[in-house]
């Protein structure tokens, strides 16, 4: 089917509750020095590109072709007889546009060309609509899915057996995820408790917590007012061998516990369990640093940016990878410190909603090969990060322009960390790097339940006393319900609840590609070496040890460390007071707690060059400054060089590409030898 303007384009595959307010037949999408054909549209939700298609086949929006509004940074627009403009809902503009270049917060840079008549009026438009930053057209807030077609049906019957998989992601919405969860860890003296089922002892913390058995829910309320936030310690992790890893906000300033209180704390943190250590975020980058860091990273990343002899040393100034280095440093301390010992592991930052999020979850990833999984992977999300209360709409910039903003990507820091062990362990993850893309991309797609909250409470599913929860419309941002606004039966929720999460991958990515999310050499539970020298995705030789056996108890603590609080300082357990008892003399005991340091000297000979043997089932990454590497996939997208054959995901796909580099040849060749390296007006001078 033809792409010129006045030809029919195929069906827009729209997503439930999106309207689309105006198109452009004739663009082409440019994709290193070719283009493709098709039809510029924009929605309520996103800026979208249909390519042309054969009469006949049926229309995937394919997800390289679409971005969501919030991801919209800037747009940019260009013509052979004037300097490009940025563009915003007030802009007017003296030529008419050749091209549009959309410039996205997830590094990708899309450009749209209008090689006849310049940018049609109906395109104009669309690039007015695409301003959603200013005022436009409000957008709905999801509603029931649209009627399903007979193609769509065909196609759910294909993918029942996918869904089996995706059924195995739980959610943390139910008390039955947190019991089935806790059986799998096999956490023997913790239990689920409801205390906080109608979030009126801590607002931010999910519903329900994983708190030792012996302690009853009327003794847990007593500690909540002695934390920030409210947020006390629960549990987040059980090793097989004994250890368990907690994670809480800090304590309260101004607490003064009594003697109650006191006896209810150690319980918790303490419990017979072996000493306690504490494992804050001083050595971690602040928020601040992290935004920064990625404020660098992503200019750095754009066409032109530095020169290419300077570009390494300007990476290394934007600090992203030493936050990667820092960041797997600290959770290799705190897994192997879990997997040598049996203890406790607080994990304490003030808030308890960022940096927590992702030691948690990387310590997972290192000790628990269920997690290397990709329902694993999901369940640990979903439980590490969206139940515990991350802030995604402050973090990922989803707010109005006009709202208090608090940006920090952490989120993507902890995917780039994902990937750096992926890339070193490529045979221990069940997902691959395309799907940590997929997931990195979604992060910024209003569409899904799973990051436009801040936490359980404002899902709306709860208790029916609860607030009305914020909206999120792609135009005015977050929002409060008009009063009077009814809320659905049975929950209290909102109508943007109605949204499917983001695991829900089928909306989004075709069949093929989602076929790619999966590592069919990866196996749960198989360990190597870190590969630090071969390609990115060549695996290591095998371990020949046998992961660990779940049960084994870790080795004891020994003498007078038990019932102790220690600080985990650059791989040093030192000890100090309990910080509930400051008139506590500390005890006379330093232990050296097994880090990335101790375990090389267990593991492999002085001078050799061999890296460190980890305790069996535990990945050890190597952090040195050459093993973190860029993610290039992610990052360098936007270059012209790097989206080269981007368009032929498929062998049909190829073949649509070949073709429409036939025809530019026979017109190339009926023209006559030319050159077109300036025809973009955006096009970088050399």
């Amino acid at each position: 089917m033809s792409g010129a303007a006045g030809g029919r384009r195929p069906a827009f595959p729209s997503l439930p509750g999106e309207l689309v307010l105006e198109e452009a037949a004739g663009a082409r999408q440019r994709c290193g020095d070719g283009s493709v054909p098709g039809t510029l549209l924009c929605t309520n939700r996103r800026v979208a590109f249909l390519p042309a298609q054969a009469p006949g086949s049926r229309a995937f929006l394919h997800s390289e072709y679409d971005v969501a509004l919030p991801c919209i940074r800037k747009l940019v627009a260009a013509s052979s007889f004037a300097k490009p403009k940025v563009l915003t809902a007030a802009s007017t503009l003296k030529f008419i546009p050749e091209e549009l270049a959309v410039f996205c917060r997830d590094f990708r840079l899309l450009r749209f060309h209008f090689h006849e008549n310049g940018l049609a009026p109906q395109a104009f438009r669309a690039r007015e609509a695409a301003a959603w930053l200013g005022d436009t057209v409000e957008g709905h807030d999801g509603g029931p899915a649209e009627a399903q077609t007979e193609d769509e049906e065909e196609e759910d019957e294909e993918e029942e057996e996918e869904e089996e998989g995706s059924a195995a992601t739980l959610l943390f919405e139910s008390l039955r995820d947190w019991e089935k969860e806790l059986q799998r860890l096999g956490a023997a003296g913790w239990r689920v408790s409801a205390v906080n089922e109608r979030f009126d002892m801590a607002p931010s913390l999910p519903r329900y917590l994983w708190v030792p058995s012996g302690l009853l829910d009327h003794d847990l309320k007593r500690i909540f007012a002695h934390f920030e936030e409210r947020r006390v310690p629960r549990l987040c992790w059980h090793h097989p061998g004994g250890g368990d890893l907690l994670r809480a906000a800090s304590f309260h300033a101004a607490s003064e516990p009594g003697s109650e209180d006191v006896r209810c704390l150690e319980a918790l943190l303490l419990g017979g369990r072996g000493p306690c250590v504490l494992a804050d975020t001083t050595e971690l980058p602040t928020l601040a640093d992290i935004q920064l860091a990625h404020l660098k990273l992503r200019a750095l990343c754009l066409p032109g940016a530095a020169a290419e002899e300077k570009w390494l040393s300007a990476l290394e100034g934007t600090r992203w990878l030493d936050h990667v280095r820092t960041c797997l440093r600290k959770a290799a301390e705190v897994a192997s410190l879990l997997a040598g010992r049996r203890c406790s592991v607080l994990l304490q930052e003030p808030s308890d909603r960022d940096l927590n999020c992702l030691v948690a979850s990387l310590v997972q990833l290192l000790g628990d090969p269920r997690a290397r999984s990709l329902p694993g992977f999901q369940s640990l999300v979903q439980r590490e990060w969206v139940a515990a209360g991350h802030p995604f709409p402050h973090r990922l910039g989803l707010l109005r322009r006009d709202s208090p903003r608090e940006e920090a990507p952490v989120f993507l820091l902890f995917l780039d960390c994902t990937w750096q062990l992926v890339r070193q362990f490529p045979a221990a993850f069940g997902f691959t790097e395309a799907y940590l893309l997929a997931l990195h991309d979604s992060s910024f797609a209003p569409y899904f339940s799973t990051f436009l909250f801040s936490c359980q409470r404002q899902w709306g599913r709860g208790s029916p006393h609860q607030p009305h929860s914020q909206t999120y419309t792609p135009v005015n941002g977050w929002r409060e319900p008009a009063a009077g606004g009814r809320q659905r039966e049975g929950g209290g929720g909102s109508a943007t609840c109605g949204l499917p999460p983001v695991w829900d991958w089928r909306l989004r990515y075709s069949p093929q590609q989602r076929a790619r999310f999966r590592n069919p050499a990866g196996a749960a539970g198989t360990v190597g070496p870190p590969d630090t020298t071969g390609p990115p995705n060549a695996a290591g030789p095998p371990d020949t040890a046998e992961p660990q056996t779940p049960g084994r108890p870790a080795d004891a603590w020994p003498g007078p460390g038990a019932g102790n609080v220690f600080v985990l300082t650059k791989g040093t357990l030192s000890p100090q007071p309990f910080p509930w008892r400051s008139g506590r003399p500390p005890p006379r005991l330093s232990r050296w707690a097994p880090s990335l340091e101790s375990l090389g000297e267990r593991g492999g000979s002085p001078g050799s060059n061999r890296p460190p043997v980890p305790p069996p089932g535990l990945l050890l990454p190597c952090a040195a400054g050459p093993s973190v590497r860029l993610w290039r996939r992610c990052y360098l997208r936007g270059l012209p060089e790097a989206q080269r054959g981007r368009f032929a995901p498929s062998l049909a796909g190829l073949a649509e590409e070949l073709t429409l580099l036939q025809d530019r040849l026979h017109a190339w060749q009926a023209q006559g030898p030319r050159t077109e390296a300036t025809s973009s007006p955006l096009a970088p001078s050399r």
